[in-house]
């Protein structure tokens, strides 16, 4: 399983995982260089960003496979490292199958969702080009929760696809380093929503003292009326790997954010052998590492 060091501070939820500096920059830059390459065909543009998909199709709940491209299964071998940190050892694929990769340019976000219950529940997400900050969201009733668990992939940002309404204040926010890697897990996943706000730059309330992580009530997002409420803090700040980010976290600075690329990589245990598509077969349902 991953390293219990790369827990992140987050009292009363379920464990989300965090690694600075997953890939080298030189990769950063070649993953780029691969994006960028990319047919214009496999770009689609949905609420003013662009998104890839690759692994396949999900139909009717399963994976309806195609070949995953060569900058995420061989050299750097992204998907195989995110495998060997043991985040889908759960599953019997044991790495991602099915990766999103989206393009935010800088004041883009996305609004408070849920991934819904077709993929298993962790999602391993890179970050490229630029940092970011996930936060997390509960509903505003908690009773029967756990009882519905087909949210959209986007909701909207006070109110779910069943008007379930959404706290507004964030239970936790991470900020995510270009190059690094996060891992959310179990409750976290399944019961609560994660969005990234639409700004261009971010805001800190100062960090500290010293390396000791911010209580639960400190690593959200700043409630305080006399405050601006565009100040944050996120409860990842001590395992932050760019020493000029943790600076300006303790100083109370701000980040201004760029063209941000992010691969969110997950599983999806069932997957549709393509080779009997056409036929009066029975669809055969397998398991299989991409390959």
């Amino acid at each position: 399983m991953i390293s219990p060091a790369a827990a992140v501070p987050c009292q009363g939820l379920s464990n989300v995982f965090y690694i600075p500096n997953f890939i080298t920059e030189d990769e950063e830059l070649l993953l780029l260089r691969k994006i960028e390459e990319t047919p214009k065909s496999k770009w689609r543009t949905v609420s003013n960003r662009r998104l890839q998909t690759w692994g396949g199709e999900i139909v009717s709940g399963a994976l309806l496979r195609t070949p995953m491209p060569s900058f995420l299964c061989e050299y750097p071998n992204i998907l195989a490292r995110i495998g060997d940190t043991g985040a889908f050892d759960q599953t019997p694929q044991k790495a991602p199958n099915h990766v999103i990769l989206n393009e935010y340019p800088a004041g883009q976000g996305i609004m408070p969702h849920q991934d819904g219950p077709t993929y298993h529940p962790v999602v391993a997400t890179v970050s490229l080009g630029s940092h970011t900050i996930l936060h997390y969201y509960r509903y505003q009733e908690e009773s029967g929760l756990q009882d519905d668990f087909n949210s959209s992939v986007e909701s909207p940002p006070t109110m779910d696809s069943h008007s379930r309404p959404i706290d507004p204040r964030p239970a936790l926010s991470i900020l995510l380093e270009p190059r690094s890697l996060v891992v959310t897990t179990d409750d976290l996943y399944r019961f609560h929503l994660h969005g990234i706000d639409d700004v261009a730059t971010d805001h800190f309330l100062p960090h500290g003292p010293g390396t000791e992580p911010l209580t639960d009530s400190e690593a959200t997002r700043e409630t305080n009326p006399k405050c601006p409420i565009d100040r944050i803090s996120v409860a990842n700040w001590t395992l932050l790997g760019d020493s000029d980010i943790l600076n300006t976290l303790r100083e109370g600075g701000s980040l201004k954010r760029s063209t941000r690329i992010s691969l969110t990589c997950r599983v999806i245990e069932r997957a549709i052998n393509p080779r009997i598509l056409g036929t009066t077969r029975t669809p055969y349902y397998e398991n299989s590492v991409p390959k």
